[in-house]
């Protein structure tokens, strides 16, 4: 039995039934109604999401997902005979009736902080501030004023492409937050500094990582090769689940990039894209609601995008109702019912299934075996169908890990390498405001050197008759023991004049310049 059946536009997911011989497909023109593979710990998740992603590259479709436990990159590799799974894997293959052609996959690996995947970027602008803020763990408050500087970022031209950038940004929008809060809404200091904060704590993270040029480019992950398979995007995700916060919203910015940017297609014939979000219920942990409320909108939307969401978790009850209700296509592997929670969460992951008259589900979802089980496939009209138990295709390309280099060989046929290695600085927010500051204290330098000059022309022009007056001054005859003014001092007209002039200068001008550094340093568009 093929695999992938480009005429009937199926693809081949495990043999059903009490004799798994009954073949269980997944309808590519349904499969953008998403997806849910859900089951313990153990139970064979990875085996699947690797079988599913496997069979979309053989129809064609890319495929981006996350490598959490560094054993995806086997997709890279084809399998083996020598391998310790062969001999059941071949077992099972026979049973369902499909043989084992053993194969590689066009991988790409990605990696945020570039140590075993190309780098992958983005910017403060195309990340935004909502994202931005659920990053950084932000109040209502301190959200305002992120979404002030952004606002002001836009009407000011001033890009914001880098961690520099946004703290400059910041800086600016803290010196003039009192004109700003009249017309945007208040500014406080406070806000401002903890958002600063919360940027030296997320590069601590190692989040200004993702932030730079050149950003990713979504044309580089909706890729086919030269044989017609769908490229696999993988992107490293070992280190990056050490900060949660950041994996979570660095997949739903993607989901973003994709929902925005993809023309609308309806009801495509196959997926553009399989999107996985493997621990899917980190995107959801501590998420405030008009977060939750934007994934659910865009988990609607954009199937008429050609995109395909494959929500990968433990349990279903990790995802809002609002989110699993989206979920037409479910492979879910075993539930441990341990507790009288987990017993809870059995009846409720049951009863999202279509009914089987053979087999109870809850029984069904605590019995299979790893490597098998309940699944229920969007039939011709979207129509849920028959829940069944099924034994899963075996992955046709390396479980498991693979070697330093191996992933460095893969790395180096990539022609994405060259494109994503450099870090570039172009001009931006950081430069620009920069220039600005400079900008204005030249100015304020100039005009206190005007100022002086001036000064010293109008004295010059009025020592005729300072002199004058000291030439009659002197040609009184002063009373006896009177001292004069020449004998009071020691200094000449022209000293005390000059000393004047300097006193004057820096009294009156000097003031100017505080006000001009100060006041004037980011003042002005």
């Amino acid at each position: 039995m093929a695999i992938v059946d480009h005429e009937a536009g199926t693809v081949f997911v495990g043999g059903g039934g009490p004799d798994h011989k009954s073949p269980q497909h997944l309808l590519l023109g349904y499969a953008n109604r998403h997806g849910l593979i859900a089951g313990a710990t153990g139970t064979g998740k990875t085996v699947s999401l690797q079988t599913l992603a496997e069979s979309f590259s053989l129809a064609g479709v890319p495929v981006v997902l996350a490598d959490v436990k560094g054993d995806l990159a086997g997709l890279s590799q084809p399998g083996s005979p020598t391998a310790p799974q062969h001999a059941a894997f071949e077992s099972r293959a026979a049973e369902i009736g499909v043989s084992l052609d053993y194969q590689s996959f066009p991988v790409t690996f990605w990696d945020i902080f570039g140590d075993i995947g190309h780098p992958v970027r983005t910017t403060p602008a195309e990340m935004g501030p909502l994202l931005l803020s659920r990053l950084m763990g932000l109040t209502e408050a301190q959200e305002g004023a992120l979404s002030i500087a952004f606002r002001v970022a836009d009407e000011e031209g001033l890009a914001l492409l880098d961690m520099a950038d946004l703290r400059a940004m910041l800086v600016w929008v803290g010196e003039n937050r009192a004109d700003l809060s009249l017309r945007y809404g208040n500014v406080a200091a406070a806000s401002v500094g903890a958002i600063q904060r919360r940027l030296t704590v997320l590069e601590s993270e190692g989040g200004d990582h993702l932030f730079g040029e050149p950003a990713l480019a979504l044309s580089d992950l909706i890729r086919v090769d030269a044989s017609g398979k769908g490229a696999v995007n993988i992107l490293a995700a070992e280190r990056l689940m050490q900060s949660p916060r950041l994996y979570a919203t660095f997949l739903l910015w993607l989901l973003s990039e994709l929902f925005e940017q993809l023309p609308e297609v309806g009801d495509p014939k196959k997926p553009v894209v399989a999107f996985f979000f493997d621990e899917a219920h980190l995107l959801f942990q501590d998420a405030p609601l008009a977060l939750v409320a934007k994934i659910e909108q865009v988990a609607r939307l954009i199937r008429s995008k050609g995109v395909s969401l494959w929500f990968v978790t433990q349990n279903p009850a990790d995802l809002p109702d609002t989110v699993l209700g989206q979920m037409g296509n479910r492979v879910q592997h075993a539930l441990r019912a341990y507790t009288a929670k987990d017993q809870k969460a059995l009846r409720m992951a049951a009863e999202n299934y279509r009914p089987n008259p053979d087999f109870e589900i809850a029984e069904a979802i605590q019995q299979v075996g790893v490597g098998e089980a309940v699944t229920s496939l969007l039939e011709a009209k979207g129509v849920p169908g028959v829940s069944q138990r099924t034994l899963i295709r075996p992955p046709l390309s390396r479980l498991g890990p693979i070697t330093e280099a191996e992933r460095a060989a893969v790395m180096a046929a990539s022609p994405l390498g060259l494109k994503y290695k450099a870090l570039l600085d172009r001009e931006s927010a950081a430069e620009l405001l920069s220039a600005r500051a400079t900008a204005a204290a030249d100015a304020a330098a100039a005009a206190v050197a005007e100022k002086a000059r001036k000064a010293e022309t109008d004295a010059l022009f009025d020592m005729p008759k300072t002199r004058a007056r000291s030439t009659n001054a002197s040609l009184t005859i002063p009373r006896q023991g009177t001292p004069t003014a020449s004998t009071r001092r020691g200094d000449s007209i022209v000293t005390t004049f000059g000393k004047s002039v300097a006193r004057s200068v820096g009294t009156r001008a000097g003031s100017m310049i505080v006000r001009g550094v100060l006041g004037g340093l980011f003042r002005g568009r």
